[in-house]
């Protein structure tokens, strides 16, 4: 049982790759994918996680089968076999 994570953008290049295959367990949330996500490809926590507040998912619009998950329950929202996650860089500036 599997979830397939696209990387879209400067994440694909960070990766190395335009996905990531992480394996299903009951009760994994957005939150716990991340730290997975970025445990098996390190490149990716820069780009995915705030240095000064080391908080996750601030650095990238999170799609989970097609939803933004802030529509959803945020980092909190849980995850199915078969799901398909999506990360999109968030470009800041000002």
């Amino acid at each position: 049982m599997t979830l397939t994570v696209k990387l879209i953008g400067a994440l694909k290049h960070a990766a190395g790759s335009d996905t990531i295959t992480v394996n299903y367990r009951k009760g994994l949330s957005i939150k716990g994918l991340l730290k997975e996500v970025t445990t098996l490809t390190p490149e990716l926590r820069r780009s995915l996680v705030d240095p000064q507040l080391e908080d996750q998912g601030l650095n990238a619009l999170i799609l989970l089968n097609s939803k933004e998950i802030s529509a959803l329950n945020g980092l909190d929202t849980k995850l199915k076999d078969k799901d398909e996650i999506v990360f999109v860089p968030v470009v800041h500036g000002g």
